[in-house]
This record gives C-alpha cells, sequence and structure tokens, in this order.
C-alpha cells in the first residue's frame, strides 16, 4: 500500500490497467472517497485504501483493474 499522506483532493483515481476509476474527494477513515461528480447516482462512494498501489504525480493508482475496483467501491 502506498503512502496515503500523498493523496490530495482532486487527484485522478486509476486503475492497474489505466482506465479512471473517480477523482479524490478525501482519504476519510482509511478509505478514499471519491467526488460525487464522478458517480452516476451523484453520491460519494469509497474505495479501500489497501488497493492504493501508488501516486503518480496527480494520480492515484490502484493495485486492481478498473472494473474490479468499481465493483469494490462502498456506497455512502
Amino acid at each position: 500500500m502506498a503512502n496515503l499522506a500523498g493523496i490530495r483532493e482532486h487527484m485522478e483515481v486509476i486503475g492497474a490497467d489505466g482506465v479512471h476509476v473517480g477523482t479524490v474527494d478525501r482519504v476519510e477513515n482509511n478509505r478514499i472517497k471519491l467526488a460525487r461528480t464522478d458517480s452516476e447516482d451523484y453520491r460519494h462512494h469509497f474505495i479501500d485504501a489497501g488497493l492504493v498501489a501508488e501516486v503518480e504525480g496527480d494520480r492515484l493508482r490502484l493495485s486492481a483493474n478498473a472494473d474490479v475496483a468499481v465493483s469494490l467501491e462502498e456506497d455512502f
């Protein structure tokens, strides 16, 4: 797991396959809170911080492909 301290608001979240998953709203309770504007239902979704592989500039790369990461998202 990457260092969560390097994660900033508005970073693009991409899967291991390079496909866009969402945009970081903030880190909350060891989860990445995604911006509502990226979701079809206009709700916040969360990705477990354990899926973070690395921070690459303004991108947050996950260890799972985008389709898998989206299936593991939590709604709130």
